[in-house]
């Protein structure tokens, strides 16, 4: 197709990439000083195109299952090999690979801590209601409450 028959690339402004991903200009603009992001200027106005949205959505998904910047980083810069996206893939699976491990390790301390946090509420209640039974609703409505925050939270 000719050149002057293309249409424009789609653009956004910082406004709408903060309302579509929930983020803030000022997170924006932190992943444009780390050199994760690089949109446009039009004046004083920074102008994100396709390309600047996707890395935005991976750079946050990354985020959420606990890859560092410098992680991310190294999975997009892979990107624009001309490969057909192959190192980018391999970079990834890999990375994804270990933080499942890790994870799962995470997990097993997380399981660990609650096992032994619980196993002490039971010996602290057993002899809580030996010395002061006044004071054990108190404790079990500790428990209730934390269970109405978790629900509340969800």
């Amino acid at each position: 197709m000719p050149s002057d028959l293309r249409r424009p690339e789609r653009t956004f402004a910082i406004r709408q990439l903060c309302l579509e991903f929930k983020v803030t200009p000022r997170a924006l603009r932190f992943y444009e000083d780390k050199g994760l992001l690089a949109p446009a200027r039009d004046g004083m106005n920074r102008v994100y195109n396709h390309r600047d949205r996707v890395r935005l959505q991976l750079i946050l998904q990354g985020k959420r299952v606990g890859f560092s910047l410098n992680e991310i980083r190294e999975i997009l810069d892979l990107y624009d090999h001309n490969d057909g996206g192959a190192a980018q893939m391999a970079r990834s699976l890999r990375k994804f690979r270990e933080r499942i491990l890790a994870l799962r390790a995470q997990r097993e301390d997380i399981d660990g801590a609650i096992h032994a946090l619980e196993e002490g509420c039971v010996r602290l209640e057993r002899q809580l209601s030996g010395l002061r039974p006044d004071l054990l609703p108190q404790a079990a409505d500790y428990d209730s409450a934390m269970r109405s925050r978790l629900d509340a939270a969800e």
